[in-house]
This record gives C-alpha cells, sequence and structure tokens, in this order.
C-alpha cells in the first residue's frame, strides 16, 4: 500500500512539474518585447503578441484588427474583422466593427456596420445612443436625435445616454 502511494505521489508530483514547465515556457514577453526597441517595431510586436492573446475572442481581435487597420495595415485589419463579421458576429461585433470605420474616417461602412448592429440588438438602448452621437457628429442631426428618442424611451434615467448626446452635440470625441 506504502508502494502505491508513493509512485501516486511520486506521478502527481511530476505531472505538476511539466505543467509549471509548461506553463512557464508559454508566458508572454512582457516588457522585454518592446524596451529599448524603436516605437514602430515595438508597436508591431507588441501587437503580434496581441492578436496571439486575443485567441477566439471577438472584441479581442477586433480589438486588434482596430489598431491595424487605423495604423495603416487595412488588409490586416480587415482581415480580422471579416473572421468575427463572418463567424456568428452579435450585435456589439458590428458596433465594433462600424467604430473602426468611423474612427478610419469611412462613414458608408460605419454607418453599415451600425445599421447592422441596431437589426441585431433592436432593443440596445445604449448602443442607440452611441450611434445616435455618431449620426449628430457626421452631421446627421435628425437621424441620430431619432436614435437617442429611442433610447431615452426605454431608459429615461441612463446618465450615459445623456453623455453621449453632450459629446456629440458639443462635438467632444466619444469617450470609450
Amino acid at each position: 500500500m506504502k508502494t502505491g502511494f508513493a509512485l501516486a505521489l511520486a506521478a502527481g508530483c511530476l505531472a505538476f512539474g511539466l505543467g509549471v514547465g509548461l506553463a512557464a515556457k508559454e508566458r508572454p514577453p512582457g516588457m522585454d518585447l518592446i524596451r529599448g526597441k524603436p516605437a514602430k517595431e515595438a508597436g508591431l510586436a507588441a501587437l503580434q503578441e496581441a492578436e496571439k492573446l486575443a485567441g477566439s475572442g471577438s472584441w479581442e481581435r477586433l480589438g486588434v484588427a482596430r489598431v491595424y487597420y487605423l495604423s495603416g495595415d487595412k488588409g490586416k485589419g480587415q482581415a480580422l474583422i471579416d473572421q468575427v463579421l463572418n463567424a456568428k458576429p452579435k450585435g456589439s461585433d458590428w458596433q465594433r466593427a462600424g467604430e473602426i470605420y468611423a474612427d478610419a474616417g469611412e462613414p458608408l461602412k460605419a454607418e453599415e456596420a451600425f445599421q447592422k448592429t441596431l437589426i441585431a440588438n433592436p432593443k440596445d438602448d445604449t448602443g442607440m445612443a452611441e450611434i445616435g452621437a455618431w449620426y449628430i457628429r457626421t452631421g446627421q442631426r435628425a437621424k441620430g436625435e431619432e436614435l437617442f428618442s429611442q433610447a431615452l424611451a426605454r431608459n429615461p434615467g441612463e446618465l450615459w445616454h445623456y453623455v453621449r448626446a453632450a459629446e456629440a452635440l458639443l462635438g467632444i470625441p466619444p469617450g470609450r
């Protein structure tokens, strides 16, 4: 009985040690990845590491896509956006894609994505307010006010709806 216990304990320790070793081997590089390198080289290295860490998370991949897209590598950014949107996108995925296009100064692509957001989440008053603010910022105040009207009808006490309206009407970039 003692021998069986000793063998089981030894096997458990071995498995634990292997697990710790593998975990240590797979640890992300941290600051060593960017420290002392020129900004562009460090930024691209950080972005590549972020892409590895994003895994299959849609918001995570869209976050990485945003940086590629806005830093000038629209092809790589669009490929990541397409991966998310060609799977089973949620309304929030469409909204994040729309925000990327809006930040890139591509209003037609932004509006298309925002419309898909509204269709996917017709009861999302937060999304309505954020998209309404975008419409106001782009000179389409009537469309924006209509979305704010719907958002405030659903949730008239939501502080952030008023903040989004104030930002848009006062020409302040969106707080994200």
